[in-house]
């Protein structure tokens, strides 16, 4: 077979995360969120959310909570990309019992475009039916265009806007929710 029309998405695994594994989960959170928004954020104000956000301590505490889980994208035992997913009152918002909130779901910059956020996204909506829920839904930044297509192309509609404070610059961002279909 030819190395260039290989899937790739085939020698993906999605694993959950575990405790142990916190200090994998802050150095993939780091270098992707770095690769996203440092181009268009001070400084200043990324190294505030680095250091208040993606803490050891922090990640240790959001591993821990029942209500809430991560999973990594790897690819030869690389961690190239991971997901978190919200349940009940580990939401952000709305904290309905209905709903599934995906808090983050970034994929490693060399790895764009290659469906991984694709995989990551199928594996949050499993999640979702498997337990029920009506709906699945985020926050995104609006001024992430890229994000909001990939979104808007795998069936999610803006249906409201709050803050995300990165630093002390509050940001915009874009609600969007998925109807699941329910069995």
């Amino acid at each position: 077979m030819n190395k260039n029309m290989h899937n790739l998405s085939e020698d993906i695994s999605i694993q959950r995360a575990g405790i142990d594994e916190a200090e994998l989960l802050q150095n993939i959170s780091i270098q992707t969120f770095t690769e996203t928004f440092a181009a268009v954020n001070t400084p200043e104000n990324m190294q505030a959310y680095i250091r208040d956000y993606l803490n050891i301590e922090k990640l240790k505490s959001e591993l821990s909570n029942p209500d809430s889980a991560f999973y990594f994208a790897r690819l030869e035992g690389n961690i190239i990309g991971y997901l978190k997913l919200n349940f009940s009152t580990a939401q952000t918002e709305l904290k309905d019992q209905q709903a599934i909130e995906i808090e983050r779901i970034y994929v490693s910059q060399s790895f764009l475009g290659k469906g991984i956020g694709n995989l990551l996204l199928e594996h949050a909506i499993q999640v979702a039916q498997q337990s029920n829920a009506t709906y699945i839904w985020l926050g995104v930044w609006e001024e992430n265009k890229r994000a909001i297509a990939f979104y808007q192309k795998n069936g999610f509609v803006a249906f409201d806007k709050h803050i995300f404070m990165l630093g002390n610059d509050a940001q915009t961002d874009m609600m969007m929710k998925r109807e699941l279909i329910t069995t």
